[in-house]
């Protein structure tokens, strides 16, 4: 587990359901990523899979928040509820085996002080916002791989989707003070982030 700032952490772990087939330049890499904040007397855990010890130490005398980025992000989300009593929460608009729990909106300030700060590639999908380290945590919709921070490939783009309506989407997200970015899908920026996050949408 790495420590992004105090109160902010990361790591690692395979996603089961991974195949080579899966990867590629069109595709996603079998290592995915979560992210843990500590808001004080709660515990926001970011598409979580596999937490790591250190995520249960964290958790004592807390209330646990996962918070989805998609429902199909779920992860081991659910484990989280039976071990820890966490409450989950996923954006609306997916289908409705992918909304999980408690549903937001766009707009919507979420526990921990999180908010759900537009929307993502899909129906059903978020980029969040934690504004105490102006870190944007996106679930597909931004990846990170050894080129840089680029927004989603072609292949995942929905039926109907340009490149420029993606962008569109996007867009606002550079009005806010972006520090950080914490993608799922590769590692996060933790310099020039807003930069980085403006090359990505303009590219």
């Amino acid at each position: 587990m790495q420590q992004l700032r105090p109160g902010l952490s990361t790591w690692t772990a395979p996603h089961p359901e991974w195949t080579p087939d899966s990867g590629g330049p069109e595709g996603w890499e079998r290592e995915v990523r979560s992210y843990a904040y500590d808001a004080g007397d709660r515990l926001v855990l970011f598409d979580p899979i596999s937490a790591p010890p250190p995520v249960y130490e964290q958790a004592a005398g807390k209330d646990v928040i996962v918070l989805l980025t998609c429902g199909w992000h779920a992860r081991s989300a659910r484990e989280l509820v039976e071990r820890l009593g966490a409450t989950i929460h996923s954006p609306a608009g997916g289908s409705e085996e992918e909304q999980v729990g408690k549903l937001f909106d766009a707009g919507d300030e979420l526990p921990g002080g999180v908010v759900a700060a537009g929307d993502g590639l899909f129906p059903g999908e978020s980029v969040l916002w934690i504004p105490e380290h102006g870190a944007l945590v996106a679930g597909d919709v931004l990846i990170h791989r050894d080129d840089g921070l680029k927004a989603a490939p072609d292949s995942w783009l929905p039926e109907g989707m340009t490149r420029d309506q993606l962008r569109a989407l996007l867009r606002p997200l550079l009005e806010l003070p972006v520090e950080l970015i914490l993608p799922t899908h590769g590692d996060p920026i933790t310099v020039s982030a807003h930069a980085a996050l403006e090359s990505a949408i303009g590219s």
